[in-house]
């Protein structure tokens, strides 16, 4: 099995059992080893009192992205630190673009780096998430 073959195999498992990002309406447009772009649409109710999309719903565009990069292959990963700096709103009818990457991998732990941006390229936020390798996998290499 290839890593590219792995990464989206571990993707499927993922995607197949993540309501929380499927109910936002978020897409898994790429997945890579340590790769993954999402994108989701800012909706009225993701919108806040000034008019622009709620940080949350930035802050988990981003955070799904991670997850996805760093459960590429194929080993159950959890988050273990994560943290975000807003720069640009996101608007509303706006798709947003999470692309994250891997920066460092060693034993069990990973460092990942996220950007959103909105349609016109615009960076919008750049998330760092810490990941921490549990037990487990996501499907069997050998079925």
């Amino acid at each position: 099995m290839t890593p590219q073959d792995r990464a989206e195999r571990a993707a499927k498992a993922m995607w197949d059992d993540d309501p929380a990002s499927q109910g936002l309406g978020m897409s898994l447009d790429r997945i890579g080893p340590g790769h993954a772009v999402i994108s989701m649409k800012v909706r009225g109710n993701m919108v806040n009192g000034h008019g622009i999309c709620h940080g949350g719903f930035i802050f988990t565009l981003a955070d799904s992205a991670f997850a996805f990069a760093c459960n590429s292959y194929n080993h159950c990963v959890v988050a273990q630190h994560n943290s975000i700096t807003y720069l640009m709103p996101g608007k509303l009818g706006e798709l947003l673009t999470a692309t994250a990457s891997e920066t460092s991998r060693t034993g069990r732990s990973g460092i990942y780096d996220v950007t959103v941006t909105g349609e016109d390229g615009r960076n919008v936020a750049l998330f760092r998430g810490h990941s921490r390798q549990i037990s487990g996998t996501h499907f069997d290499e050998d079925a």
